[in-house]
């Protein structure tokens, strides 16, 4: 369990970094001049992004708090079960607060159509990428821990 959770600290230290630079630059947006300019509806936007970004946050940091609040209780197991889900629940949030950046990007620079296309392509690569390549190896492994 020791390595397990070492391993589950590894991986989140890799997207907590990216995850906090992208929340801390959508906490800017509004401040700036043009924010003003924006419609109703990339304003709506903004707020589904700015929001999916604290949460995903929240749960990529979640296991560090966890293990603050469970250290020399005895309960690593549980500890590192809890974390694995709260990560995946994280790197699920990444994946969608990242779709829902670029479609404000592209909604505001080319068009709300180019937004939601751009959304779309970056849930079916996180999709791919975070499910489907995962299960095809998994597939093709020949036991439970190869």
């Amino acid at each position: 369990m020791d390595r397990n959770f070492l391993d589950l600290l590894q991986e989140l230290r890799v997207v907590q970094t990216g995850t906090q630079i992208l929340a801390g630059f959508l906490l800017t947006l509004p401040f700036q001049a043009r924010f003003e300019d924006l419609t109703a509806y990339h304003r709506t936007v903004f707020l589904v992004c700015i929001s999916l970004a604290v949460l995903t946050t929240i749960f990529l940091v979640a296991p560090v708090s966890s293990h603050r609040m469970l250290f020399r209780r005895h309960l690593k197991d549980r500890l590192v079960q809890v974390s694995h889900v709260l990560a995946s629940t994280g790197l699920v949030l990444l994946g969608l607060t990242m779709a829902v950046t670029l479609c404000l990007i592209f909604s505001v620079v080319v068009g709300d159509r180019a937004g939601l296309v751009a959304a779309a392509v970056v849930v079916v690569a996180f999709a791919a990428t975070g499910w489907v390549v995962p299960s095809v190896v998994r597939s093709g492994s020949r036991g439970p821990h190869d």
